[in-house]
């Protein structure tokens, strides 16, 4: 029987744990902007209260899986260092744009999120500006885990596969 060598053990754990907790977190996080404009009702009638339980809920699950997520660097670093890959452009590109979007979640996603959910349990009215807003850092963060994620596959100028 043949040894899995532990470059494709490394991989292979930091591959699903980007799957695991960052998939959660991106879908998690664009559901909140809509699910927030929904649970105040026209005419300014207090939030719907099951639409409140579904925002905290995807805020839940954004912090919680953004938490889980620390694993992917992890599991990202010792897979490069494994490979010895750790001084390649695209992998240097890559850790920066992970460290954007892991510093957009922290500082204008998941604030914002916590923002609005205090506004409608105090039943105050949220700004569609605030909505807004929310929606383009979301769409930032997951853009920049896209782009991550053609890196990873890509890896331009990398001698280690495709």
């Amino acid at each position: 029987m043949e040894r899995v060598p532990v470059t494709k053990i490394l991989l292979s754990l930091h591959v699903l744990a980007a799957i695991v907790a960052i998939g959660p977190v991106t879908v998690a996080a664009s559901m909140f902007p809509p699910a927030a404009r929904r649970a105040v009702p026209a005419g300014g009638d207090a939030p719907d209260p099951s639409a409140v339980s579904t925002l905290a809920l995807l805020h839940r699950i954004c912090r919680v899986y953004a938490g889980i997520g620390l694993t992917v660097p992890l599991f990202g670093f010792a897979t490069g260092a494994a490979m010895g890959v750790l001084g390649s452009g695209w992998l240097v590109t890559s850790i920066a744009l992970t460290a954007a979007a892991a510093g957009i979640l922290v500082a204008f996603v998941l604030p914002r999120q916590e923002e609005v959910l205090g506004q409608l349990n105090g039943e105050q009215a949220v700004e569609h500006r605030n909505t807004v807003q929310l929606a383009m850092f979301t769409g930032i963060f997951n853009l920049l885990w896209a782009t991550v994620t053609v890196l990873m596959i890509v890896r331009p100028g990398s001698t280690t596969g495709a």
